[in-house]
């Protein structure tokens, strides 16, 4: 019997009618762009985070272009980030003129390293990359520092008791990209509560996924709020272009099938759980392979299950196993960002940060949705024991 990577028609047949019902509201009504399920979802899903304004937007990308729009980042701005993501992040920071500053991850939790922050501040402030890896084209000198974009990896949140705290005493802003990690805690904390601006997806692929893209940014303040609903038309306010902007709108069907799915989605969390909890205990007496932590004061929202080979040749013996077993899987992230063509005038080099170079050669992601069966599991762990 077949296993699927992420199994979104399981989930569609259980909530069908309300799936369709929404939808058909809005061909009712008609209003595909902006209709009341906008602000409904919008609504709805900044009580769910604790946030007190909530930007509905057309994709997690769009969401992050926004954020970085209503901090007024301007070309040649220094923003500190990861290497270990997906390209968005840093993409949609040098798409406006801005630098980023890769920071080297922690190789436990995959996000990024607080110590390496401080060293890199420290750098960026003696100009000498011996004490932390800079961008060494692209940009004129001396660099300015303006912020930083957190990543909550596979939806674990990040270590904000010491991201916050270096945000503010360096006079920074904090983008949280919570993309990944929607339904997450940090503590009792949803990251979407935290930082100037966090910003989430909706790709079908996420814990909480529309039909299509979509997208959302979360602020606690109103200001920020009514900059981010502007930007998202144009720049418009009270019938004037304010400044420009771009047409970020979310399409209304999309808020209408998260709606039906936001009332499962608590649900689907705990099952996510329950499903990382039996991997780890599946997967403990399996030699040479390392499992994600699991912490007793934050709580990952599960957008993946990934664990670690000892190196790429032995991950590439598990997949063969994998393989003949029709047992699918997936490598979040390949290379590490420094890494890639389109940012290699950046000036990185191979060896800058070992940790993410390190952990793209031996990671990779189990089947990981709510609709996963036991025995499933059981299979997967005993096929990568066989060849572990």
């Amino acid at each position: 019997m077949s296993i699927s990577f992420i199994d979104l028609n399981s989930q569609y047949k259980r909530i069908e009618s309300r799936i369709k019902e929404n939808m058909n509201r809005v061909l009712e009504h008609g209003a595909y762009i902006n209709g009341p399920e906008i602000e409904k979802l919008e609504e709805k899903l900044s009580a769910f985070c604790g946030s007190r304004y909530a930007v509905a937007c057309s994709s997690g990308t769009d969401a992050l272009l926004l954020a970085l729009r209503a901090l007024n980042v301007q070309p040649g701005d220094a923003l500190l980030t990861t290497p270990f993501t997906f390209c968005a992040t840093a993409e949609t920071i040098a798409l406006l003129g801005a630098v980023p500053i890769f920071i080297d991850i922690d190789p436990q939790t995959h996000n990024l390293d607080p110590h390496q922050i401080e060293k890199a501040l420290k750098a960026v402030q003696k100009n000498d990359p011996s004490i932390h890896p800079l961008p060494r084209n692209g940009f004129s000198r001396p660099l300015t520092v303006k912020g930083i974009v957190s990543v909550d990896l596979f939806g674990l949140p990040c270590d904000y008791d010491s991201l916050m705290p270096l945000a503010r005493e360096n006079d920074l802003y904090l983008i949280v990209d919570a993309a990944q990690s929607l339904g997450s805690l940090d503590k009792d904390k949803s990251p979407c509560s935290l930082g100037t601006i966090s910003c989430t997806s909706f790709f079908p692929a996420k814990p909480l996924g529309c039909y299509g893209d979509g997208g959302m940014c979360f602020t606690q303040d109103s200001e920020t709020a009514d900059v981010l609903r502007s930007l998202r038309v144009h720049g418009r306010r009270e019938g004037e272009n304010l400044w420009l902007g771009m047409n970020a709108r979310m399409a209304t069907l999309q808020a209408a099938v998260l709606l039906a799915k936001s009332e499962i989605f608590s649900q689907e969390l705990q099952s996510r759980r329950e499903l990382a909890w039996r991997y780890n205990q599946l997967l403990y007496s399996v030699q040479n392979i390392a499992t994600p932590p699991i912490f007793q004061d934050k709580q990952s929202a599960w957008a993946q299950y990934s664990i670690q080979a000892e190196d790429s040749a032995h991950r590439e013996q598990i997949f063969r196993g994998l393989k003949e077993q029709g047992i699918p899987w997936a490598i979040y992230y390949p290379h590490p960002l420094h890494l890639e063509p389109a940012l290699r005038y950046l000036g990185y080099r191979k060896g800058d940060f070992p940790v993410s170079e390190s952990t793209a050669e031996r990671i990779f992601s189990l089947p990981m949705h709510p609709y996963l069966h036991q025995e499933d599991q059981e299979r997967i762990v005993e096929t990568i024991a066989q060849h572990a």
